[in-house]
């Protein structure tokens, strides 16, 4: 046979003599090395790529780490990797999802979960006292809790990696009908593998974020400030010790197109307030002087935290003149909806075709940003005061309910209208979530059954003063729940202490 075959080569016999073994034997281990390269390179390819799908898995359902320091608690996650090199963080701020302030290097960078704040002045004096003697504060502490608890996230997130690792590998095995030897070194060297090629990644791509979470000294250098006006004056103007409860907010709140209160003052005027806002109904049930500084047209940052004009007026900041009321043990807040521009969303989804669009839905997620971002603030200081009164968050009430007969002619559709109420209910969430954030009360008041184009509706339809805002009995009984939640809440307070 070998004679055959050299009879029928093309090659010279020169070339057969000077290859010691002859050239078939050559060819055969050639192919066997390129063989053995190729299932190596497969091999290799194969274990990279289940490491890669087991970390990218690992980063998804890795839970957060808890963090607390300075009376803040937070949970430190990982983002889903991106193309860029550098960018921000992720901040879950009341359900919302928005970006750092701080810019962080690497392709996996942190996601913040804020879950508790707590603020008093015990804490306000330790963190001042060890200011001032050099030591480390507990802003300082804060920064390393949240590296800690980035490289504890990390530690579980190689664990995980780990076990999804050796579920892809005993998948594949179970496929090709591997023996148990073999199986057993698939796994344990393709788990090795994926160890070290996520601690890899990790080491490249996620390790600039300790130093960029070292500049953390406390959630605002997270969160950042909103886009305020002028800045609040600082605190001025007499004490107000015969307030009992102070109402703040925007146009809910004052009442707006009801009768205006006995006497008004340019102030109350401008901010159209009127005599029958629940302010006055809370004042009436509880033999309360109750200060209503709600303001129509009012935002966080033109109204509450900072001067608004109204009517022609610069109105004064509601929380320098709330803080004038130093014996105020209840605050009831009413805020949000001209911060989403709430007048012009609504007359963006009657002139369109559809209210869900992309370029409506970009709009309103962007001004929910904006908002939840003045929101912590509003909210910090809220928290800060000195006598720590009960604070009410009231979310808003649906207008809109089954019937829709009123509102037919101007273009409100059933379909726009179930758009309208969701973002409502976004909004709602948003304020939900901060008041729980913060250990303060969420009030929830229900206009069911009294809806626009009801037959006793609490909602100003499109011919009064004020459409879309509370009549007299919306105003009672957004009251009525305020004193529920108030009685509620004063009843708990009773039952822990008397545990």
């Amino acid at each position: 046979m070998n004679r055959s075959i050299l009879s029928h080569s093309n090659l010279p016999r020169r070339i057969l003599e000077r290859s010691p073994g002859g050239l078939v034997p050559r060819v055969l281990r050639n192919r066997r090395l390129w063989g053995r390269a190729r299932r190596a390179a497969a091999v290799s390819f194969a274990l990279l790529l289940v490491a890669a799908v087991a970390a990218w898995l690992a980063l998804l359902v890795t839970p957060a780490q808890s963090v607390s320091a300075a009376g803040q608690t937070l949970r430190v996650g990982a983002t889903s990797p991106d193309l860029s090199l550098a960018g921000p963080g992720e901040l879950d701020l009341f359900g919302q999802s928005v970006p750092t302030t701080l810019q962080f290097n690497g392709l996996i960078r942190p996601k913040l979960e804020l879950t508790r704040i707590t603020i008093d002045s015990q804490l306000t004096q330790f963190v001042q006292t060890s200011a001032d003697h050099g030591g480390a504060s507990a802003q300082s502490r804060l920064a390393a809790s949240l590296i800690s608890g980035w490289e504890h996230y990390f530690l579980w997130q190689t664990a995980v990696t780990a076990g999804f690792a050796i579920l892809l590998l005993l998948a594949v095995s179970g496929l090709r009908h591997y023996t148990h030897r073999r199986m057993l070194k698939v796994v344990v060297i393709g788990t090795l593998v994926s160890v070290a090629a996520n601690a890899g990644a990790v080491a490249v791509f996620a390790t600039g974020a300790p130093s960029t979470l070292r500049q953390v000294k406390s959630l605002s250098d997270l969160v950042g400030d909103s886009a305020l006006g002028p800045a609040a004056p600082a605190r001025n103007g007499a004490s107000l010790p015969g307030v009992q409860a102070v109402v703040i907010g925007d146009s809910t709140a004052a009442a707006i197109g009801n009768p205006p209160v006995a006497h008004p003052s340019d102030q109350d005027k401008a901010c159209g307030r009127s005599a029958d806002s629940y302010a006055v109904d809370l004042a009436q049930a509880n033999n309360w002087k109750v200060l209503n500084l709600a303001c129509s047209g009012a935002t966080v940052s033109a109204g509450v935290l900072g001067p608004q004009i109204a009517g022609g007026l610069t109105v004064p900041p509601q929380m320098s003149v709330l803080e004038q009321a130093d014996r105020a043990s209840v605050v009831v807040v009413s805020i949000g909806a001209n911060d989403l521009k709430w007048v012009a969303t609504e007359a963006l989804c009657v002139l369109a075709a559809a209210c869900d669009d992309q370029a409506s839905t970009a709009y309103f997620q962007s001004n929910l940003h904006d908002f939840t971002r003045g929101y912590y603030e509003m909210l910090h200081d809220l928290a800060a005061l000195p006598q720590h009164p009960q604070v009410l968050i009231n979310t808003y009430f649906d207008p809109f309910g089954p019937n829709l007969s009123c509102l037919s002619g101007v273009g409100f559709t059933p379909a726009k209208t179930k758009v309208l109420s969701s973002r409502l209910a976004t909004l709602n969430t948003v304020l939900a979530d901060g008041a729980q954030t913060f250990g303060f009360i969420t009030v929830r008041p229900s206009f069911a059954g009294h809806e626009l184009c009801s037959s006793q509706p609490y909602v100003q339809g499109l011919k009064d003063p004020a459409p879309f805002h509370p009549t007299a009995a919306g105003e009672l009984t957004i009251a009525l729940a305020d004193q529920q939640a108030l009685t509620k809440n004063a009843l708990s307070i009773s039952a822990a202490g008397a545990k």
